[in-house]
């Protein structure tokens, strides 16, 4: 089609593109009406122009110009432009207007239109679904896997899976199966593509639909301004913008209107926006508003769908679409007033959500916290014990240092003690320390707890209303009572002077029993009313009882938490007193035994140096005598008796140094020279003796 427009041959191809836009209106209506039904068929084949008229050859010199001049005529001549699309754009050159109006030749989505194809789609089976929907009553779409239902089908296919935030949604095939009428699949393809990215048919299909909501809002601010009687009619019969208006946004007109008149709205469309869906839909309900306000919501409807449809033409909508008023600032500043109301609702909502979530996570919270507070608990038992364990450990110790104070430990061992106490008391500090961590924290749960609400208060609080309620229903029942009463004496009333009205014609006596009888019922209706008097106050009584007694009951209360408080405030004061106390016995202890250690290693070190000394001394006496038995062997002058007592005065001497000195046993690794004294002087005295 597009190769066929491009290359005929005009009469008028010599004439500028400017005089042939600027024709008369004349010729351009009689163009115009000499356009054939745009809407009804496919493209016609090549013999369609064989006999073609005068006028007709016209149209064709002037869209063919427009045509073939496009880039120079469209920058130049877009009112006239436009005042041409609004008188219809011929049948043949449709297909190729639509596409340079919206500007989607040569995209380079059209290359991967096969690829797609062969892709899989997960909105297959809902498009497959709608398509038996789509121009059920057009020759190209009504048969069964046709020809029109297979390209339809993969247009859409192929759009679900470039954008497949919106994907399908139903409505947008009608607007693609219009495009089918007029273009091949692949442009029909790119032609949409354009129309959903850049004419806001894209918004309008997403799922949240925020964009039709928008529009419907814009919609009906301009029948409230043009039209106001009807817009009072439709709120006061409920008939909302979007019973009749979504259409009309959605398909532009598609299914409402007969083919050939959509035809012509869409062409305007494709040129202009969605601005003239607004002119249209308003021109519809100014011709329709007489019959409209007649009608009653189920009337509205069948109207919309029934009537208008058949009565409207093509050349008047559009004439009188374009004599209603349209403010292109008024509708940015609905647009922003809708967006503030949205923003208010949403965070109404948002703050309903954070209502809601509040009270589950205070839920939450109050169970994390006797969570936490039984972890705590077991964390001070743990600690508890760990203080019992260093407690026993210190005593073990100070058992231990007292069995030790009357021996005499060598000085390892004291280093080894005093090691012990010092990782004793480290282990007792880090044990206060967390004892006094697990305190503090047992306080701050305390403390967050008394905010919550006990058992035992809910208990309460739940009596209380039990009582109120039982109250307020005995209230009730005795004002029930009291109303029939009330009522009985009313009938009695009435009944009584239907009786007296003919009293004038009574006797004296007669009259004077009914006036006995109207004192009787005075008396009662008196003695009602001072009951009902009395259950007021009676009821009154009950409502400051009920209220005194649930002050009272929160006073009481306020006191047992006072209370409590107190009695916790002074526990712990008691027992940080115990604490301080142990604390300080404990740092006394340790001092003594600091002070009896360095004591004892004192001790113990001067009882080292008098052994050394005492030995020193002895090795000495050793040395010397072994001295006086070589004197004695060279000089020979000891016999054998002489030498055997010798000998016996000397073992004598050895054994009084031993016993001044209370030498150790020989196996002491301290005593191994004094032991090797002694066995030279028994190998000496025995070698006497021999």
């Amino acid at each position: 089609m597009r190769e066929r427009v491009l290359t005929r041959p005009y009469k008028c191809i010599t004439m500028d593109p400017t005089a042939l836009l600027e024709t008369d209106s004349k010729s351009l209506r009689s163009v115009n009406g000499s356009r054939r039904n745009s809407g009804s068929s496919l493209v016609s084949s090549s013999s369609a122009s064989s006999n073609l008229s005068h006028l007709e050859e016209d149209s064709w010199c002037i869209w063919g110009r427009m045509v073939n001049e496009w880039d120079d005529v469209h920058k130049k001549k877009e009112k006239q432009i436009k005042d041409l699309v609004r008188k219809g754009i011929p049948h043949h050159f449709r297909a190729i207007m639509w596409q340079l109006l919206c500007n989607a030749q040569n995209m380079p989505i059209k290359d991967q239109y096969s690829d797609l194809l062969k892709m899989t789609s997960p909105s297959e089976k809902l498009i497959r679904r709608d398509i038996a929907r789509t121009y059920p009553e057009h020759d190209f779409f009504k048969e069964k896997d046709s020809l029109g239902q297979e390209v339809l089908f993969n247009v859409m296919k192929a759009y679900s899976l470039v954008d497949r935030e919106v994907g399908y949604c139903q409505g947008s095939a009608f607007i693609v199966g219009l495009l089918l009428m007029q273009m091949p699949e692949e442009e029909a393809f790119c032609v949409f593509v354009k129309l959903m990215q850049e004419y806001r048919l894209r918004e309008l299909f997403k799922p949240s639909m925020a964009e039709l909501s928008l529009c419907l809002y814009q919609f009906e601010s301009m029948i409230q301004e043009h039209l106001p009687e009807l817009h009072i009619h439709f709120q006061a019969q409920s008939f909302h913008t979007s019973m009749y208006a979504s259409s009309w946004f959605l398909t532009i007109f598609l299914t409402s209107f007969p083919l050939p008149v959509a035809t012509r709205i869409f062409d305007i469309f494709v040129c202009e926006g969605l601005e003239i869906v607004f002119r249209v839909g308003l021109a519809i309900l100014q011709m329709n508003q007489a019959e409209l306000i007649q009608l009653d919501m189920e009337g509205m409807l069948q109207h919309f769908q029934k009537v208008i449809p058949h009565q409207i033409d093509s050349d008047k909508v559009i004439q009188a679409a374009y004599q209603v008023k349209y403010n292109a600032k008024k509708m940015k500043k609905l647009e922003k007033e809708y967006t503030t109301i949205k923003s208010k609702e949403m965070e109404e909502q948002v703050e309903i959500k954070v209502r809601f979530f509040n009270q589950i996570s205070g839920q939450v919270t109050r169970a994390q916290e006797a969570e936490e507070n039984y972890l705590v608990k077991r964390e001070l038992a743990t600690v508890k014990q760990q203080s019992e364990e260093a407690t026993a450990q210190l005593e073990q110790a100070r058992q231990t240092i007292s069995r030790l104070q009357g021996q005499q430990p060598p000085h390892g061992t004291m280093l080894q003690l005093e090691k012990e106490l010092v990782q004793a008391r480290l282990k007792e500090a880090e044990s206060q320390c967390a004892l006094k961590e697990m305190q503090d924290k047992i306080l701050d749960i305390e403390k967050r707890n008394t905010s919550l609400p006990d058992d035992t208060n809910v208990a309460r609080l739940q009596e209380e209303l039990i009582g109120v309620k039982i109250r307020e229903a005995e209230a009730l029942t005795g004002m029930k009572e009291m109303r029939q009463q009330v009522h009985d004496l009313e009938d009695h009333w009435q009944r009584h002077l239907a009786r007296t009205a003919g009293r004038w014609k009574d006797t004296p006596k007669k009259n004077a029993m009914a006036e006995l009888q109207d004192e009787l019922m005075s008396v009662r209706l008196r003695e009602a009313e001072a009951q009902a008097e009395l259950r007021e106050t009676r009821q009154r009584m009950l409502e400051f009882e009920t209220q005194n007694q649930i002050h009272s009951n929160q006073l009481r209360r306020a006191e047992q938490e006072a209370r409590c408080l107190n009695d916790r405030v002074q526990t712990l004061t008691s027992q940080n007193k115990d604490l301080l106390l142990q604390l300080q016995e404990i740092k006394r202890r340790q001092a003594e035994i600091e002070c009896k250690s360095k004591e004892e290693v004192m001790a113990v070190r001067l009882r080292e140096a008098d052994n050394i000394a005492a030995m020193a001394e002895l090795q000495q006496q050793i040395s010397e005598l072994e001295i006086q038995k070589e004197e004695g062997k060279v000089q020979g002058q000891l016999n054998h008796t002489d030498s055997s007592q010798y000998i016996r005065e000397l073992q004598d001497q050895i054994l009084e140094l031993r016993q001044e000195l209370q030498l150790p046993n020989p196996k002491d690794s301290q005593c191994i020279d004094d032991k090797r004294s002694y066995v030279e002087v028994r190998k000496y005295s025995n070698s006497m003796g021999s």
